[in-house]
């Protein structure tokens, strides 16, 4: 019966091709020549040929044993290949970190943080991904990134969530609309407005939506502006009223070129965090990347840049 090929049977046989001498091949693997021999026997057993001929003193290999000997170097250099590849992963600066953010924590929050990772791990190799939180779910659910700065998501037990801070989403208005120069919202015309969003594909429009549902407000015509900045623009530009959290839009609103208002009786708040495996354990360079984003937010909350 034919058995299983054996990576130490492998190796004894493709040195002993090499060399033709049971003695030299036992003295480069440290082994002795009835261990060599054993490992051959086994060898050929397992494939069911002879692999090796005697011619005088040495050993040469079958018509068989040539065919084997291609695949066997092959598998000994991929092995050898993978277990380089690993030692240097372990090694401090040469492991990869695929990370990936909202595309507000993408221009509000990453870029200080990859900054001082960079500076304190100069040789990782990082790559970023943009997405909105459903997207980043899924990159990280089919492991093509290894953490994910996003909102929290609550429908995905394999996931765990690392909480940084939580923000309160407000109408915006630009300071020609009848809601700002009052000062506060008229209820009554909040189903007659335009509301510009970034993007209708995020965890955000949903949490606005489950918010109306729940005030017992309608929720008026949506006009999908494509990033944070256009829509600002396109509030200030008295095209319709965002729904957005005032510290993305703190400059413009210190500048009066945007008016924030409470939408309403209860707060809309949202949880922003770090999303990875649950039970993932996590490398220096990911443990540093989440304590550099907690460090970060705190200052931001400290200097009142974030609530």
């Amino acid at each position: 019966m034919k058995g299983t090929l054996d990576s130490r049977q492998l190796r004894a046989f493709s040195v002993l091709a090499r060399t033709g001498s049971f003695t030299q091949t036992a003295r480069e693997l440290n082994l002795t020549q009835s261990g060599v021999s054993y490992s051959l026997k086994s060898l050929e057993t397992a494939t069911g040929c002879r692999l090796l001929d005697k011619m005088g003193k040495k050993v040469i290999p079958t018509q068989a044993g040539e065919q084997l000997l291609q695949h066997a170097t092959r598998i000994l250099q991929e092995m050898s290949t993978a277990q380089e590849s690993l030692n240097q992963l372990g090694k401090q600066g040469s492991a990869r970190l695929r990370l990936g953010a909202t595309t507000t924590a993408c221009q509000h929050l990453v870029p200080s943080v990859l900054r001082e990772l960079k500076q304190s791990f100069p040789g990782y190799s990082i790559t970023l991904v943009p997405g909105e939180t459903p997207e980043l779910v899924e990159a990280l659910l089919e492991h093509r990134v290894d953490l994910a700065l996003s909102l929290e998501v609550t429908s995905e037990p394999e996931l765990k969530f690392h909480p940084l801070f939580t923000d309160e989403l407000q109408f915006l208005a630009g300071p020609a609309h009848p809601w700002a120069k009052a000062g506060r919202v008229d209820r009554t015309q909040v189903g007659r407005q335009n509301y510009i969003i970034y993007s209708k594909r995020g965890a955000t429009i949903r949490l606005i939506e489950d918010y109306f549902r729940r005030e017992q407000m309608e929720l008026g015509q949506i006009i999908e502006a494509g990033s944070v900045e256009a829509t600002k623009e396109l509030i200030k530009l008295g095209l319709g009223v965002g729904i957005l959290a005032p510290w993305i839009a703190q400059k413009e609103i210190a500048e009066g070129t945007l008016v924030a208002l409470p939408m309403g009786r209860r707060k809309l708040e949202r949880q922003w965090g770090i999303l990875h495996w649950q039970g993932k354990q996590l490398n220096l360079g990911e443990e540093s990347f989440i304590g550099l984003c907690q460090t970060f937010c705190a200052t931001l909350r400290t200097s009142g840049r974030l609530p």
